[in-house]
């Protein structure tokens, strides 16, 4: 689906910023099984606690410009020297924790890698490897958390990822067509 849709029809939470609707229409709740992609997310969701999605969809090709084209190889080897250039760049969100945490996981991200084969083999298997499709009808209905989001976190955390509680890891799930919360009445719903 395109940027066509009528506005009143999708999910509530989509603005009428185009980059909002481009995202809610082309890549929320769509399955991703990309490694790269998946430390993307990992990477953009965790700097988005505390703040509003949007905040973090405008500074998403300063993410990528950043942190190397999201390659989690490259992240991994980042020094205090790039702690300090990141804490200077303007295009992403200025803060050492979530700086710092992005490289921490991208170093945990490819210890999973490595024992896993992928990143997509290990954390998919939160789900049994098959996107959960929930039927909502409004958005009260919509977990913050669920019991696959809190074993996400426990277990990412005992793996030495950090920025990655439950409700990060539930937003993650969606992001990532883990499952599919898009509402009933949604045209994203069913394509």
């Amino acid at each position: 689906m395109g940027v066509t849709l009528l506005t009143e029809q999708r999910c509530p939470w989509c603005t009428e910023d185009p980059d909002y609707i481009r995202y809610h229409d082309e890549e929320w709740g769509v399955p991703c099984y990309d490694d790269q992609k998946l430390f993307e997310f990992l990477i953009l969701e965790g700097a988005q606690a505390g703040l509003s999605w949007i905040t973090i969809l405008k500074r998403r090709e300063g993410y990528r410009n950043a942190f190397a084209g999201f390659n989690p190889g490259a992240v991994a080897q980042f020094t205090e020297q790039d702690v300090e250039r990141l804490l200077n760049n303007k295009g992403i969100v200025r803060n050492r924790l979530k700086v710092n945490s992005a490289i921490k996981n991208a170093r945990a991200f490819l210890e999973v890698q490595e024992e896993f084969g992928t990143f997509e083999q290990y954390i998919w298997s939160f789900v049994n490897h098959t996107p959960v499709r929930n039927q909502w009808q409004t958005m009260s209905e919509v977990p913050v958390t669920t019991r696959e989001s809190d074993a996400m976190s426990k277990d990412l955390k005992k793996r030495g990822f950090s920025f990655v509680g439950s409700t990060i890891c539930y937003a993650y799930m969606q992001a990532m067509g883990m499952v599919n919360d898009h509402l009933v009445s949604c045209p994203s719903y069913s394509s």
